[in-house]
């Protein structure tokens, strides 16, 4: 039996610097249109077909879904040529859907990648998360405490009053309650309609973005994705999965989750060096949406390698065929 293809990050990165930059480009001409559902299948169109160009033997373990019973992308599907290394694949070909449909700001396309077996297979399920940036002890925030008392910690921790914390949240309904207790203390919340991914990396960039901290319920393999995308900043972000009935417990079971109240740390959704990119679609606060000139679109891409913690923008010029 022949021995594995070794991982090697720095030569995989750009490639998936591409996969990124085409499912962006691609659901580029759909923003603002009103079309959620045209504008993610491009962007999962042109994914797919760039990763299946990649010299990988890639497994998607965060995908489409198989809720959806997706037809492309699904969770479970083998993508690349199958002539390079194993691979786990985290994907999100478009990371708000509403926000392109709408022209709103901080639409991305989001990928990751790692050796095989080293991501947390997520179910598509809710997960309780808590992120904060780089340059705090391990437990300086955790998700026993209460969201006024996670301000408190981490105003404590950086050296500054609560009222100088700023707290990123979806705003749904749900989290009513816990924008309440988070107020109480005097700190700032910025409340973002769609795409966490981005909310949770803005706590990387803390100087840039002025956000401190992320809270809150979202899909479980965004967290996945937010994960992967800390692994190479730096910063903590801690998850629980959330089961809203027995189908949802199921789903777990088949993911190979045993322990349903266990939560995770960054470490433990990714254990190995993993790659990270993002494209902007629309204007954003961590990345440039495309922009559009005659015979010209240009894209923006963050790409990230967790070994080295190298962190690389990429301006993108192509042609409009």
């Amino acid at each position: 039996m022949a021995d594995p293809v070794e991982f090697h990050d720095r030569l995989l990165s750009l490639g998936l610097a591409r996969v990124s930059e085409a499912a962006a480009l691609a659901s580029a001409r759909l923003v603002g249109r009103g079309d959620e559902k045209a504008a993610d299948q491009a962007a999962v169109n042109a994914m797919r077909d760039q990763l299946n160009l990649l010299d990988i033997a890639g497994v998607v373990v965060i995908g489409e879904g198989e809720r959806d019973e997706a037809p492309m992308l699904y969770i479970g599907e083998e993508v690349g040529t199958g002539k390079g290394p194993a691979v786990d694949i985290a994907l999100d070909p478009l990371e708000g859907t509403t926000l392109t449909a709408k022209d709103m700001p901080n639409a991305l396309t989001v990928i990751a990648m790692a050796p095989r077996g080293t991501l947390l297979h997520a179910p598509d399920v809710y997960m309780d998360k808590l992120a904060i940036g780089p340059g705090y002890a391990p437990g300086t925030v955790t998700l026993d405490m209460s969201p006024a008392e996670r301000v408190r910690a981490l105003a404590k921790a950086k050296g500054c009053a609560p009222q100088d914390i700023t707290v990123c949240i979806l705003e749904r309904p749900r989290h009513e309650a816990m924008i309440e207790d988070v107020r109480s203390t005097g700190a700032a919340i910025r409340l973002i309609t769609d795409g966490d991914v981005a909310g949770v990396i803005h706590c990387a960039e803390a100087e840039t973005t002025g956000i401190d901290m992320y809270m809150g319920s979202g899909g479980a393999p965004e967290g996945v994705l937010a994960a992967s995308a800390l692994k190479c900043m730096g910063g903590q972000i801690y998850g629980r999965l959330l089961f809203r009935n027995d189908d949802e417990k199921a789903r777990a079971k088949k993911a190979g989750i045993t322990d349903l109240n266990r939560i995770y740390t960054r470490d433990e959704m990714v254990t190995a060096d993993v790659i990270f990119a993002a494209t902007g679609v629309t204007e954003g606060s961590i990345l440039s949406g495309i922009k559009r000139e005659p015979g010209w679109m240009t894209t923006e891409t963050l790409l990230m390698r967790s070994k080295t913690g190298s962190v690389r923008r990429m301006t993108y010029r192509s042609p409009v065929k």
